[in-house]
Parts: structure tokens; sequence; C-alpha cells
């Protein structure tokens, strides 16, 4: 019998080394009992489970802030499995408790706070990619780029440069240029307009987008090989990760030569290498990050100042806004990341595009010049389409709100969007099947199982009188949910023993009154829709031929479902 050999544990990383990579102030050091060159293997979660071993771990405890009494126990309990220190939430003006800093200082272990704008993702995501990088630059071996490459983002794109034999771009998901190497004397036009402005120019992100390069890079973990054509050499490029998550990107162009046939290992290695950097750089932006997100939430819900929020978000207040709002169908799988392709390929469609994710929604706040106004539509149909062809197939609608004259009016265009949504929606569990700008009703997109795609996106114009029906079910909503009489007694007793006289009432309205069609839409036969229809008025009192009792029950049936 062969023993097998043990693996050893990763090196341990001293904590003045961690609180040097968070240059975003994430974390704050209340105290350190054993001094900050105690070594920390590794990051957990503190609820983990009882029996898990945490020697040398910096424990994140989720469960309670700082300023409670109660994190006292969860800081000895990781104290006493091991942990070399914990992480606590912070609330802004709170100090922590006594008794938690005397646990602390008592059972030995570090004790930080997490900043109140962070969240428990992002602290996670520090913490790791500051071990991985401070590991990374103790020159490792096997490492496919030099050491230099752990210094700083410069080092590692003229490493990969080096390794690759082309001329290297980082970017992150917003197509800024975060790092380059040297530009050769026969770089070409657009590696130089790259370098030079910043940030890849908004014509070449938009080819990307329309050629499938986009959606394929940011769903692919593999390199992805560009021809060289007329307008450029040949090109690698790979998504750089941290787990699920889309950072950024490197790209690889042939500078008057070909590439190395090493090119696409040291890109893969390179994108491993630059992870902890483009978590770095975007937890340095998640301070203004969060804040941003506050002042769109509030410009799109219409919470707080409005001019302020326009400014906080660069915005002129005087400039015409609009919003697409694009939902999930529900029950999506767990894991599902859909909404978040759509929210990398929105930003990309113009720099000044915001984006918030509300659960299932994706809301996205775009600046409109004059003459560009089917540039909402277009984005909603974009998409609505990306959506249909992700391996996922996760059904979403988009609705495309109007242009609001200033940004202070985006609310309303907001609104509309997600009532345009909600009509899409209501006409998919009806049966309907009109929608989009007219695509849809001549067969539309299909989605990857051959379905017919059903009004997945439209403006006010694409679903008609059906906007203004759904305004007018909100309004009424209240006086029918406090009324009383033969309609509502016949609605929910019925509904009560499971809506099968409801159900034929709509049937035999929307069919305008022809019995024979209702009844087909129904699966019965024609009496027996007749005698469901005499036992509403029998048993009831509701008379079909009276215009207003009518009227009254199409709103119910609509208004119950």
């Amino acid at each position: 019998m062969t023993s097998r050999t043990p693996i050893p544990p990763e090196p341990a990383v001293a904590l003045r080394e961690i609180l040097a990579f968070d240059d975003s102030g994430t974390l704050r050091l209340l105290l350190a009992p054993g001094g900050q060159d105690v070594g920390v293997r590794a990051v957990a979660v503190g609820d983990e489970g009882p029996a898990q071993p945490l020697d040398g771990c910096l424990v994140l405890v989720v469960g309670v802030p700082a300023a409670s009494a109660g994190a006292a126990g969860p800081v000895r309990e990781a104290a006493r499995r091991g942990a070399c220190g914990v992480v606590l939430r912070d609330a802004e003006g709170t100090a922590a408790a006594p008794e938690v800093l005397a646990a602390a200082k008592e059972s030995g272990i570090a004790l930080l706070t997490r900043a109140e704008w962070a969240d428990w993702t992002d602290t996670a995501a520090l913490l790791r990619s500051a071990l991985a990088c401070a590991r990374a630059g103790r020159g490792e071996e096997g490492a496919a780029v030099p050491d230099g490459g752990a210094e700083s983002l410069a080092a590692l794109a003229a490493a990969i440069a080096e390794y690759t034999g082309g001329s290297i771009t980082i970017e992150d998901t917003r197509f800024r240029v975060l790092a380059h190497s040297a530009t050769g004397p026969e770089a070409d036009g657009l590696r130089r307009s790259t370098i030079l402005g910043g940030r890849v120019p908004d014509w070449r992100v938009a080819e990307l987008r329309r050629s499938g390069m986009l959606r394929a890079l940011w769903t692919s973990r593999d390199v992805i090989h560009r021809a060289a054509d007329a307008d450029g050499p040949e090109r690698l490029v790979v998504a750089v990760r941290s787990g699920p998550e889309v950072l950024g990107s490197i790209w690889a162009a042939a500078d008057g030569r070909g590439l190395s046939p090493r090119a696409v290992d040291a890109l893969r290695r390179g994108a491993e290498a630059a992870a902890p950097h483009l978590v770095r750089h975007r937890l340095r932006e998640s301070g203004a990050a969060r804040r941003s997100e506050l002042a769109l939430r509030g410009l799109l819900y219409g919470e707080g100042d409005a001019r302020t929020h326009a400014w906080s978000l660069g915005l002129s207040p005087d400039a015409a806004c609009a919003v697409v709002v694009a939902e999930r169908d529900f029950g999506a799988p767990a894991g599902d990341r859909t909404l978040d392709v759509l929210a990398l390929q929105a930003v990309s469609y113009r720099p000044s595009v915001r984006v918030l994710r509300d659960g299932d929604r994706l809301l996205v706040l775009l600046p409109v010049d004059t003459g560009q106004e089917h540039d909402v539509l277009g984005l909603a149909r974009e998409l609505a389409t990306l959506a249909l062809s992700l391996p996922t197939g996760v059904p979403v609608r988009a609705g495309a709100g109007p242009v609001a004259a200033t940004a202070l009016r985006t609310r309303s265009s907001c609104e509309e969007a997600a009532l345009i949504v909600r009509v899409l929606r209501e006409r998919a569990d009806r049966g309907g099947e009109t929608g989009g700008d007219g695509e849809a009703r001549r067969g539309g997109e299909t989605d990857r199982h051959g379905r017919a795609d059903r009004a997945r996106y439209a403006d006010a114009a694409g679903v008609g009188p059906s906007l203004d029906v759904v305004r007018v079910l909100d309004a009424v909503r209240p006086v029918w949910e406090a009324g009383s009489g033969p309609v509502h007694d016949l609605v929910r007793a019925d509904l009560a023993a499971g809506g099968e006289l409801v159900r034929s009432l709509a049937a035999y309205l929307e069919a305008s009154g022809d019995v024979a069609r209702a009844a087909a839409r129904l699966v019965v036969h024609p009496n027996t829709l007749r005698y469901r229809l005499r036992r509403a008025r029998e048993r009831f009192g509701v008379d079909l031929d009276d215009p207003d009792t009518r009227l009254l029950i199409t709103l119910a049936v609509r208004l119950t479902g």
C-alpha cells in the first residue's frame, strides 16, 4: 500500500500585507493583540459549520455587527477554533461594543471591521485576492509570467507582452484601459487611439457587439482568437474573472509579427494573475460606485432630490433620458447570470449608460441625443435578443420607456418601461402574440429551442391600448377590493372553488359573446358553456345582458387574473 503524500498548507501571509493591499478603505483594524505580522492562511465565513477547523483563517462574521455585544461570542468561538482574526460589519459613527473588544483582546485574536458601504462578497474577494497577490509576488515556481507581474498591472502587461510576442492592453468591463505594454512603431491605429483615449473607441465597441465578439467574451472562459483583417492585425482576448464574476479582459495584438505559439497559455495565466489587481481596482471604485447606485436608484424611483442625483451621476439635469427595463422570467435557476451578461452588454452600448440591478430586473438609464430616440427601442431589442441566445435560455422581456425631456423626469420613463414589461408578460400568459416594433408580428426571433419569440421587447406603440388598460386596472383595484354585490360574490365564491366559472365568463367576454368560439377556446361543448352562464344568472343574479355588469365582470376577471 502506498501512502498518499499530504498536501502542504498554503503559505501564510502577514496581516499587514493584506491591509496594505486594501487601498479602497474596505477594512479597518481595531485590535491586533499578536501584532500585524500574524499569519493569515485562508478566508472563512463564520457560519460554515461548527466542525470546520479555522487554523490560520481570517473569519467573516456576517451575522452580528461590531457594535453589538452579541458579537463577542463569535469572536471567542473563532479564536477557540484556531482563527487568527475576525472581520465584523461596521456601522458608520458607531463604535465597537466594549464586550467585543475585550473578547478579542483576551483571546489574542485580531479584530477588523468591514466598511458600511462594502458588502461581504466584496470583502471576501478583497481578502482572497490579497492572499493570492502576496503569494504570487514571492516568485513561486511554474508561473507563466515573471514575478514582476504581481507588483502592478503595468508590469504584468509588460510580462504578458514578452511571453505572447504581442502588444497588451488590460481593460475593465467598461473597456477603459487600466494598463498596457509598450507600443511599438508598427502598432495599428486602433491600439494607438485606444491607449491615447484611455478606452476602446465607441465605434469599435459597437462593432464587437454587432459581431457577437462581446457575447462570446463575457460567456467564455477560454482565449478567443480574432483573425487579422483589413482593419487590424491578429488578436487574442481572454476575460479576467474572479469565480463567475467578469472583471475585465486582456487583449494581445500582433505588432508587425505573429503571436508566439505559447501566447494562448500566457494569456490564460495572465488572466489569473490579473484577477487580484482588477478586484482591487473594482473595490477602489466601490465607494463611488455605491454612491452612484444610490443616486441612480433615487433618480429612477423618484426618491430624494433628482437634481442632486443627476449631478452625482455626471448628468446634466437638463439632459434628455429614457429608461429600458429588462425583467427575467420568474423561476430562473439558482445561479443564473443572464442579467449580469445583459448589464455588461448595456454598458457597452454607450459610455454614458447607467445600469441598476434590482432583483429580477435590470434598469438601464440611457441619455438620448436629439435624433437618437430610436436607440431606446434598439437597446431593448438587443437585450431581449441576447438573452434568447445565451446557453441558459432564461426568457427576458424588455420595455423601452419614453424619452423624458430632462433627467429630472426619468421616473416617469422608468414607470412606463416597467408597465410595458408587465403588459408583455400578461400577454404571454394569455397566449398573445404581438409586440416589438412589428418584427414579432412577422415571426420575430426564435430561441435556442426554435420557439417563436413572443413580444419579448416593445415600446408604448408596440403594446398599444394595453398600456392604458393596465393603468386603469391599477387605478380601479382599490375600488374593486372594497366593493360588494353579485359580481363580487360570484368571483370570490368561484375562485375559492377553483375558478371554472370565472374562466368561462372571461372566455365568453373575450369572444364578444360568441358562445361557439368561447367554448372552443375552453375545449367544452357549447351547451356546457351555456349552462355555466345560466348558472351565473340563477345563482348569483349576474345579468350578462346588462352593459355595466359586463364591464364590471371584465374588470374583475382582469384584476383577479
